[in-house]
């Protein structure tokens, strides 16, 4: 249930600028320097969060449906389900911050 949406993460691999009168060299240093901004995105954080809700509201359908073993079921599945979504949008924010730093010193992001 959590791999299709692991596989639509973008990475900042995936960034696409316009190239045309763009220093390569200048443009690896500041693409760098940008990701060391997108590390200060909390992903861990955010999967932790996401794996410990999905898990409470796992756990309560679980119980609403069954007995005892569907809860604990549930609440694992959940917490799977919450924390893949929060890696997600961990890299989704890593992402957009990459990209408003480009943006920032004056690349044109296509992407």
């Amino acid at each position: 249930m959590f791999l299709p949406l692991l596989a639509a993460c973008t990475t900042t691999d995936e960034i696409i600028i316009d190239k045309k009168g763009v220093d390569p060299a200048r443009y690896e240093e500041d693409l760098a320097q940008c990701r060391v901004y997108a590390d200060e995105v909390r992903t861990g954080e955010k999967a932790a969060r996401g794996a410990a809700s999905g898990a409470v509201v796992g756990g309560l359908i679980g119980a609403a449906v069954g007995n005892s073993r569907d809860a604990q079921r549930g609440a694992g599945a959940g917490a799977v389900t919450g924390g893949a979504r929060g890696v997600a949008e961990g890299s989704r924010s890593e992402v957009q911050v990459v990209k408003q730093c480009l943006r920032g010193r004056g690349y044109r992001v296509l992407n």
